[in-house]
């Protein structure tokens, strides 16, 4: 058995492995609902009515669906670029404080021009953290795998430091309830994002800006010189600095925009749907890492980023919904991690080949002729 790097890929392959990967992800997380004692047909059955079909169940979905949406086009942005920005998590961080900052100063203006700055100003703080382990990536080469999910507790620290540990801008030091429990200052009602509704789902800003961008990077990456070079640099640095490419900046650049997504999606969650800056729940919800899972599984494709954000932040709107003595929510974490298993075990397929070889029988020894 040998295996050999394909040196052109099927583009039937691009479908058929991340369909195969969500079917065994689902069959290991049938046999892990059996082996805890839930029957699997049931225990789906009861995930999809509450993540689908039930009432309220798509819009509750598309909340959760809004931030990994933002951090799966983060990751996918720089993976795609073999740049592996595992730091969507603290960029998000970064974003939401800059983003609850932007909102708080702006009170007394109009609306559009507060949110629209707090989607500059969470762009801002994204791209300002991805820009760290960027720099030392395209200057230093330093492993950017290290530096940016070392920088996700780092900006972790920050965000609870200014709302737990000082009486920073960003913290209601006001009321009786801020003084007994820290917590992020209300933001104006000329922060707060709007939100439509179209039979009966609601859709925010937010949701409706990761589509938008979505199909932006789509077109950047497919249809400009930019994403062409970004094409290049991905598969051959060395061939891309001899076609006089600057790869330095270009590394600079994705990871910047990359940043950016991810902090968009950080103003979003002030803005959409927690109205402050709340360290706890961004902390405790893990979007950065979720959307590494959703990058993965989609391919690095802009476009089904979005979609898969969608079957994903249905199947964590599922566990909180079912979260019981009979459901425990540990397991939606299981099924996300075999999805993320699978995922990039079926990378292996769509890069490689495994090739079988029969070996040829050992000739038979030749006797030695006898000595005169």
């Amino acid at each position: 058995m040998r295996i050999e790097r394909r040196l052109e890929q099927p583009r039937w392959l691009s479908f058929a492995v991340p369909a195969a990967a969500l079917v065994l992800a689902t069959l290991l997380g049938g046999l892990v609902l059996l082996v805890t004692g839930h029957p699997p047909v049931k225990s789906f059955r009861r995930l999809f009515e509450a993540a689908f079909t039930a009432n309220g169940a798509l819009s509750a979905t598309v909340v959760s669906a809004t931030p990994l949406a933002f951090t799966g086009l983060c990751a996918a942005i720089a993976f795609r670029m073999n740049l592996f920005n595992i730091g969507g998590e603290g960029q998000l961080y970064g974003g939401a404080i800059t983003g609850a900052t932007a909102g708080l100063l702006l009170a007394d203006t109009p609306s559009p021009v507060a949110i629209g700055a707090m989607v500059l100003a969470g762009a801002a703080g994204g791209a300002l953290v991805a820009a760290i382990p960027g720099f030392l990536r395209a200057f230093l080469s330093t492993n950017e795998i290290i530096t940016s999910l070392m920088l996700n507790y780092v900006v972790g620290l920050i965000l609870t430091y200014l709302i737990f540990d000082t009486h920073s801008y960003l913290r209601d030091t006001k009321g009786f309830q801020a003084q007994v429990f820290p917590q992020g200052k209300t933001l104006p009602e000329s922060a707060t994002w709007p939100s439509w509704t179209i039979h009966g789902l609601a859709l925010p800003l937010g949701f409706l800006l990761a589509v938008g961008l979505a199909a932006a990077v789509w077109a950047l990456y497919a249809r400009t010189r930019f994403g062409f070079e970004v094409q290049v640099i991905g598969d051959s640095a060395r061939a891309a600095r001899y076609a006089g490419m600057r790869t330095r900046r270009k590394i600079l650049a994705v990871m910047c925009l990359s940043g950016a997504l991810a902090g968009i999606g950080g103003a979003s969650q002030d803005g959409d749907f927690r109205h402050q800056l709340d360290p706890r729940g961004l902390t405790a919800a893990g979007y950065g890492y979720a959307g590494i899972v959703i990058a993965a599984l989609g391919r690095y494709n802009p476009v089904a980023v979005v979609v898969l954000a969608f079957g994903l932040g249905g199947l964590q709107n599922a566990g909180y919904t079912l979260q019981s003595a009979d459901f425990p929510a540990g397991l939606v974490g299981v099924m996300q991690g075999l999805i993320l298993f699978c995922a990039l075990g079926g990378e292996l397929f769509v890069r490689y080949r495994v090739r079988f070889e029969r070996r040829a029988p050992k000739p038979a020894p030749v006797a030695p002729e006898p000595s005169r």
